[in-house]
Formats: C-alpha cells, structure tokens, sequence
C-alpha cells in the first residue's frame, strides 16, 4: 500500500540563477532545470515549496507562482542586474538576511554553493534540516578541467569543503558527484545521497513517423559556451567526418558570463577547418525538445559534468548520445545501448564514432528505441519522491512527524 506524507514546507534555495529563467543563457544551465522540475513535482505531490533567489532585474516582481504548490521569490542582494557568476560571493551575506526573514520551513535546500553559504545558518537558526546540493564541484587550476570547473571566486573550494562537512546532508546528482564529495570534499558517506534527475517524457519526445525528416542531417551539442563542454571538441570531431556522411553541426546555447568572447573563438575555429556551424543561442525549452527529436545525434563531449541532463532529454527524444566518459556521462549514457561513451578526447576518435552511427541505420535505430525506453525510466515525479525520502529521514531524525512515500 501507499502512504501518503505530510505536506512539507521546502525551501529551494538557488542564489545566483533563477529556475525561472531559460537554461542555455549566462550561467543558467541544468541546476536551473533539476530545481524547477523537481518543485513542480513535488508541488503537485501536495508539498508546499518556495524557490529563493537573487533579483537581476528592476521588472521582476517579489513573487511568482510557478506552478500549484511553488512560488518562486525574488530577493533583493547586489544589484538588481545581471552580474558575473564569481561576484555573487559579495552579496551572500546580505541574500542570508534577507533570507532570514521568510519562512518557516521544514527544510532548507540549498544549489549551488552561494546558496549554501547564505542558507545553512539560516536553517541552524530555523532548527531545521539543512541540505546542500552542489551540481558543479570546483577543481583547483592546477588539475584538468575533467576534475571539474574552475571556482569563480576566492572562497568557494573553501566553501564547499565546508558546507560538504558541516550540512545534514548533500544530495548528489550522480554517483560519480556523490564519490567526490566524500573523496574530495570530505563529506561523510553516511550523509550523502544520491537522487537522479528526471526528464519530461511529454516534452522530449520523439519524431512522429510522418514527420518530415530535415532537408540534411544535423548533429546537436547544447549547454552553456565555456570550455568546460569543449564545443571545439565537436567541431573539430564533426569536420573530420568523412565528406559524403558529415553531417551539419548545430550549437545551441550562449556564453557563460565569464567567457562572453568564446563564440567569436569558436567560430574562428570552424572557418579555420572550412565547417559551417549553425550558432542557434539559448533555446526555450520546447525549441530545444524540436531541436533534439529532429537531430541523428547528440553530442556531449564535456570535460567534466555531474550528470549530463542534456543526455537524458535526448533519449527522451529518441536520439543517441556520443559522450565524454566524464563524471556522471557514463550514468545518463549506457554505453552501447542509448549511445556512445568515449575514454579519448581526440577528434579523430570522436569522428569514427559518429561515422559509424550516422552510416549505420539499424544501429542508430537500435540506440533510438534503447534511449526512449530509459529516459521514461526517469520521471520528475521519481526524483521528487526520492528526495522527499531524503527530507523524511532527516525529519525523522529530529523527531518530526513525516513518512516518506512508500510501495
């Protein structure tokens, strides 16, 4: 039988980026997706869920209502204008004081680790669980970006240290990111939890059977412009692929705000090897699941990414990955069955493979159906469950009534 849980009071606390905004923009990515989605769905499990971040703008109002059960809230620290990722460290204090004059809640969530500096005294305050969830871990200058992306600001490989060690729990995005916060970070195991990200199986579907197929066929790399997702790996992959096969390379995203030159290096890069490369921009999120659901393939050749949703979305799609076997890639990619995972980074290696796929399309349909069937493994609505389990056994622990759902 089922039992239902109490409803909880959540706070989901992203400081620098608003779940609001489109991902593919600035610096809103993937964190930006899990946290809506996963408070949408635990929304409409009957919770009661504010998302905190930090206002960018004049024109946005102090709340929005998101969906059934969520309101996202805008709070004012800094300027109310965009700024670069590493300068949300100055205003951490004053979003913590603005932050303590909300609530109460039953949790505190935290994304990001700004957000985590903000809110885990507030919680301790409040006498409720406090929750860190990194979704990028920062790698010092000197090791390979595959470790992870460069901090932004002086105090954050200080920083996640410390909210790894000192929060009631972390959840990880990925086995691979739950191993280097107790490897790296020095977060306690017993403290660290793993809940997966969903995907919307509606949304990112695949290609109707009489849709028309596109005039040539593309390939798709989507995220954030920044050296970290090597977008130059895939051109240079993509102009090494055999002429009468090659298919063309479409880019979806914008620079990051702290690489606001790389397109212009990009495209330098394909008129160097005489490839045309569609830059699209950021992407709505139906733009993008049209994008996917027409594409042969989808590549993500990252350095370094704690899970890859990029790669969920185009299995929803019933496309195939070829990824970088980094990090949480090898988790949101079964190699062999919904894509391609490879150990070297070289082009010519990368353009064997998507060689092979595009020329082969008994494979490439093998990969297509193996893909749709994994991503409908993974509905929000799971990830939600299982990070109301988390919340629940926290609660517990405090003697606070809440029973997590179970079978």
């Amino acid at each position: 039988m089922t039992t239902a849980s109490p409803t909880l009071r959540i706070a989901l606390v992203s400081l620098h980026t608003s779940p609001g905004a489109e991902p593919g923009s600035g610096d809103v990515g993937g964190m930006n997706v899990v946290v809506r989605n996963q408070a949408e769905a635990l929304g409409a499990a009957g919770h009661e869920v504010e998302i905190l971040t930090r206002r960018s703008s004049p024109d946005e109002p102090a709340s929005l209502a998101l969906s059934p059960g969520v309101t996202l809230r805008f709070l004012d620290a800094g300027p109310a204008e965009p700024v670069t990722k590493g300068r949300n460290e100055l205003f951490v204090d004053e979003f913590r004081d603005r932050l303590a004059e909300l609530g109460p809640w039953d949790v505190v969530h935290s994304h990001h680790w700004f957000s985590g500096m903000a809110a885990l005294p507030v919680a301790r305050a409040l006498g409720v669980p406090h929750l860190q969830s990194f979704h990028s871990i920062a790698a010092h200058d000197s090791t390979p970006l595959s470790h992870g992306e460069r901090a932004e600001s002086p105090g954050r490989l200080a920083g996640e240290e410390m909210l790894a060690r000192e929060s009631d729990a972390v959840v990880a995005i990925s086995h691979a990111e739950a191993e280097t916060v107790t490897s790296r970070l020095g977060g306690r195991a017993d403290r660290v939890h793993v809940v997966l990200p969903g995907v919307d199986a509606e949304l990112f579907h695949p290609a109707a059977a009489d849709h028309p197929a596109p005039t040539r066929p593309y390939v798709v790399v989507a995220g954030r412009l920044e050296p970290l997702k090597a977008p130059d790996l895939a051109i240079r992959a993509v102009a090494a692929v055999p002429a009468e096969v090659r298919p063309e390379l479409v880019i979806a995203g914008g620079a990051s705000t702290e690489f606001a030159g790389y397109e212009s290096e990009l495209s330098a890069l394909s008129d160097e090897l005489d490839l045309t490369v569609h830059f699209l921009g950021p992407r709505s999120r139906p733009g993008l699941a049209a994008l996917l659901r027409d594409a042969s393939l989808v590549l993500v050749p990252s350095h370094s990414e704690t899970y890859g949703l990029i790669a969920l979305e185009a299995a929803a799609s019933g496309v195939p990955v070829i990824a970088a076997a980094s990090g949480g890639l090898r988790e949101s990619v079964v190699d062999g069955v919904t894509g391609i995972v490879l150990t070297l980074r070289d082009p010519q290696t990368w353009a064997r493979a998507l060689t092979q796929v595009l020329a082969d399309s008994g494979l490439r349909d093998r990969l297509s159906r193996a893909s749709r069937s994994h991503a409908l493994d993974h509905p929000w609505s799971r990830s939600a469950d299982d990070l109301v389990g988390v919340y629940c056994g926290l609660l517990a622990r405090q003697g606070s009534p809440c029973v997590a759902a179970s079978a």
